[in-house]
C-alpha cells in the first residue's frame, strides 16, 4: 500500500469535504464496502447473540411424550399452567417437551426407522441426563420398564397409592448369549416394580379424548427428581 504525503491526504479531505452527501455516501461505500460489511456482519451476529440469551428459556424439567399426541390447550396444561401453579416464570422457564416420539418392538418396514430414531433421540437425552419424564401408552410403558429406565417410586407418598401401577423390569437376560450357542436356555429374570402413575382416568386426559391407557413415569437417572414429583402433584391435583 502506497503512503500519502502530507501534501497528498490534506488535497484527498478537500476533494472530499467539497463533495454532495449522495457523493461521499458512494465514495465511502465504494472504497471502504468490505470494512462496512464485516461491521455489520459482527453486529449482527453479537445482537443475535444477545437476543437468544435474552429470550432462551432455561428448562426446568424435560418430558417426552411417546406413541401419543395431544393439542395446544393439553400442550399448555402439561408445561406452562404447571409452571405458573408452582411459581415458575413463563417467560425465562420452560418444561421442554421432546414430541412426535414412536417406540415399539413390532415395528413394520414403514415405521422402523421412525422408531429407531426416537429409540436414539431418547438414548441420548438420557445419557445427557435431559429427560425427566416420560408420558406414554402401555407399549412404550413396557419398553421403558423392561430397560428399566423408570425410576421405582416406593418412596412417594401414600396418597399417589391408588395410581401407582407395576410393570415388570428385566433383571437379567441371556438372550444373545442363546441366539449365539452361547448358553443352553434362554433365561429372562423379571421382577415388577411400582414405576409409574397411571394418569387415563385423570380429567386433564380423560376429557382430551385420548384413546388407550397412558402413564407417567420418571426417568431413573433424572438429576431433577425433586421437580418431577412436584409435577406428579401438579398432575394428580394435590
Amino acid at each position: 500500500m502506497v503512503k500519502l504525503s502530507e501534501k497528498e491526504k490534506a488535497a484527498h479531505k478537500a476533494a472530499f469535504k467539497a463533495m454532495s452527501p449522495a457523493e461521499k455516501a458512494e465514495h465511502i461505500f465504494t472504497y471502504h464496502k468490505w470494512t462496512i460489511l464485516l461491521v455489520l456482519l459482527v453486529l449482527l451476529v453479537i445482537g443475535s447473540t444477545i437476543h437468544r440469551q435474552l429470550t432462551q428459556k432455561k428448562p426446568v424439567l424435560y418430558m417426552a411424550v411417546i406413541n401419543t399426541t395431544f393439542g395446544e390447550d393439553v400442550e399448555k396444561s402439561l408445561t406452562e399452567d404447571f409452571l405458573a401453579q408452582t411459581g415458575g416464570d413463563t417467560r425465562r422457564q420452560e418444561v421442554y417437551l421432546y414430541r412426535d416420539l414412536y417406540l415399539s418392538e413390532d415395528a413394520d418396514t414403514l415405521n422402523h426407522e421412525y422408531a429407531y430414531a426416537s429409540k436414539v433421540k431418547l438414548g441420548g437425552a438420557i445419557s445427557a441426563e435431559k429427560l425427566d419424564l416420560v408420558l406414554m401408552n402401555r407399549e412404550a410403558y413396557d419398553i421403558f420398564s423392561r430397560q428399566g429406565y423408570l425410576l421405582e417410586l416406593t418412596s412417594l407418598s401414600d396418597a399417589f397409592s391408588p395410581y401407582l401401577t407395576e410393570n415388570d423390569v428385566i433383571l437379567s437376560d441371556n438372550s444373545v448369549d442363546y441366539l449365539l450357542g452361547n448358553a443352553e436356555q434362554e433365561q429372562v429374570v423379571t421382577k415388577a416394580a411400582p414405576n409409574a402413575l397411571a394418569v387415563s382416568s385423570l380429567p386433564l386426559f380423560r376429557d382430551a379424548g385420548f384413546d388407550g391407557d397412558l402413564y407417567l413415569g420418571i426417568v431413573s437417572n433424572s438429576p431433577r427428581q425433586e421437580e418431577a414429583e412436584a409435577y406428579f402433584q401438579y398432575i394428580l391435583g394435590f
